[in-house]
């Protein structure tokens, strides 16, 4: 008895020592190196589709991913498409609760006086804001235009402002906006390029309530009195069509941001510069035919991963998973597809939920597609001195 008594002494008396041979260990210690894998992932080889159009672009809306371009990053005066921003604005004033849709706007002199397409506001007269956008959205109408944009910033100008704003921050790089509507008569230099308007497309179209309004063909505002005919005309007639907008002046030519969706693949088609509204449309359903035949989303769910081993932490293991990855594939390819988990057999305490550890690399025919990043789950602290000591006494006296 008194020898085991001496015995378990010694160990509590020795066990500073062992403890800083032990920190000692951890400091040696390195957490295993992801390897780094360079994104090598080349465009698909040019088709000779040779549209009938100054400008033009297809992109995935999900991924930004862009199919096909020609000519896609000159300016160009981009007529109502413009309002694909003004929306943009004002469904972003919507989800910040600045205004609502039940909101009634009051019609200026300013608002009133534009010309082209329109919904005939007169000066004092008072629409919804949802009445307005429908009338923006589905006849391009100009008047409600000018009057969403006073709503919302006060001014023409002042939302003007907030436009080449937005487009800067989305990442748009040749737009310059001169007005809300895209009339362009006395505009000097309103223009965009094929890109920035699939940039600012995508980002409209995650809003519902555009694509509601957008994939309608006829409706009615002021009680059914007044009648409103989608612009676009792919909606009718194009499968899959979802929108998004038209424009022309003769300036600007035959425009069009065209929204489409199949079996999960989100397309947006941007045409500029064509000669007639049925060449533009013929160039747009023609590119859009083209996407969907030799492309297909690929989408692959996260999942959560065995314990990941931690070292210096108050407790063993940390829990993981991966986030949800998609891209977009050659739909030949959508087969090959493979993926590997590169994560470190251990991590080094502390380690904070949400810290990424490690990564999921998508591959087809060893070429690489993107990752995944692979993240903690749960905090693990760092284990203190004063805690290993205790562990190792109770390890002892628990003999």
């Amino acid at each position: 008895m008194k020898k085991n008594f001496l015995i378990k002494l010694t160990a509590i008396l020795l066990s500073p020592l062992l403890l800083f041979s032990f920190v000692g260990a951890l400091a040696a210690d390195e957490v295993i190196p992801i390897n780094d894998i360079a994104n090598d992932e080349e465009a698909p080889a040019k088709d000779t589709l040779q549209l009938d159009c100054k400008s033009a672009i297809l992109m995935e809306a999900s991924t930004g991913k862009v199919l096909y371009e020609q000519n896609a990053d000159e300016a160009l005066p981009p007529a109502s498409v413009t309002k694909v921003m003004t929306l943009l604005l004002v469904m972003e004033a919507i989800d910040s609760g600045k205004i609502k849709l039940d909101d009634m706007v009051t019609t200026s002199a300013h608002a009133a006086s534009m010309g082209g397409s329109q919904i005939y506001l007169e000066e004092g007269e008072q629409m919804s804001v949802e009445d307005m956008v429908k009338s923006v959205v589905i006849a391009s109408a100009n008047d409600a235009a000018c009057a969403l944009a006073e709503f919302v910033s006060g001014s023409e100008e002042a939302f003007v402002k907030t436009m080449n704003e937005r487009a800067g921050e989305l990442g748009m790089k040749s737009a310059v906006f001169e007005n809300t509507n895209g009339l362009d008569d006395t505009a000097e230099n309103h223009v965009i390029s094929a890109r920035d308007i699939a940039i600012m497309s995508s980002e409209l179209i995650k809003y519902e309530k555009i694509l509601e309004y957008s994939s309608i063909w006829m409706d009615t505002i002021r009680n059914g009195e007044f009648g409103l005919t989608n612009t676009n005309r792919l909606v009718r007639y194009y499968n899959g069509c979802t929108g998004l907008k038209t424009g022309s002046t003769s300036k600007a030519g035959f425009c069009i941001s065209a929204t489409a969706e199949r079996d999960g693949l989100s397309l947006v088609c941007v045409i500029m510069g064509a000669e007639t509204r049925d060449i533009r449309n013929a160039a747009a359903t023609r590119l859009l035919d083209w996407g969907f035949a030799n492309y297909a989303i690929y989408t692959h769910d996260g999942e959560e991963l065995d314990d990941i081993s931690v070292v210096g932490g108050t407790q063993n293991t940390v829990k993981a998973k991966y986030n949800d990855f998609s891209c977009v594939i050659d739909k030949s390819m959508t087969s090959k597809i493979e993926y590997k988990i590169d994560i470190p057999d251990t991590v080094i305490a502390p380690v904070n939920e949400g810290d990424k550890i490690g990564e999921v690399i998508f591959t087809c025919n060893g070429k690489e597609l993107g990752r995944a990043d692979i993240l903690a789950t749960e905090n693990v602290k760092k284990i203190g001195y004063f805690d290993v000591w205790l562990r190792m006494l109770g390890k002892y006296l628990l003999k």
